[in-house]
């Protein structure tokens, strides 16, 4: 899955209509730049590459108050809001996705209603859950990592992350039905940034 699409396409559905400074913006401004790859220039060339291929419709709508070229806005197509929300859910329920994945699914997740958002999650729980049966099938972790020799570390570090995993998940459902965050359909979303990563 493309990192840099289900965010470009979350970030242009949250303004409803968006120019490319807005959504460059709104990442920066979340961090993504740092745990992802929404780099300026692949930005805006996901923005170009998603009117082409009718995820996103382009308008011009006068010249730039820099006194560049026409500035563009981009709003979500059908076709893209469909993609937006296949990405979103992917992110959500795939237990293997890389960090900047579940990161930006995390950060739109109420785009979702909040009963999905949930099921998604257990989903996910399962997902781990059914990875550490894989693993224990061949590894005991009662035993330690010792009676596979060195190897036997490899899959101590893929239980423990499915531990990880499952915990942190199971933790966020708990918040979710707890009433946690506005979720679609409940009123204005908040829309902050998220904190740097060097906790600048």
């Amino acid at each position: 899955m493309s990192t840099i699409r289900l965010l470009v396409l979350g970030a242009v559905r949250q303004h409803g209509r968006a120019h490319g400074y807005q959504v460059r913006n709104d990442l920066e401004r979340w961090g993504a730049h740092e745990w992802s790859s929404a780099k300026p220039g692949s930005i805006y060339h996901a923005l170009k590459q998603m009117a082409k291929q009718g995820l996103l419709l382009a308008h011009e709508v006068g010249p730039s108050t820099a006194g560049g070229p026409p500035r563009t806005e981009y709003e979500l197509t059908q076709r893209g809001t469909e993609e937006f929300f296949s990405h979103l859910r992917e992110a959500l329920v795939s237990r293997d996705q890389k960090m900047d994945v579940v990161s930006a699914g995390i950060g739109f997740i109420v785009h979702l209603p909040r009963e999905e958002a949930v099921e998604l999650l257990k989903k996910r729980v399962e997902g781990h859950e059914e990875w550490r049966r894989s693993v224990t099938d061949h590894y005991t972790p009662e035993d330690g990592p010792g009676q596979l020799g060195h190897i036997g570390e490899v899959m101590h570090f893929w239980v423990h992350s499915a531990d990880g995993g499952v915990e942190w998940t199971r933790g966020l459902i708990q918040r979710i039905e707890g009433g946690a965050y506005t979720f679609e359909g409940e009123g204005e979303r908040f829309a902050g940034a998220a904190a740097h990563p060097q906790g600048e």
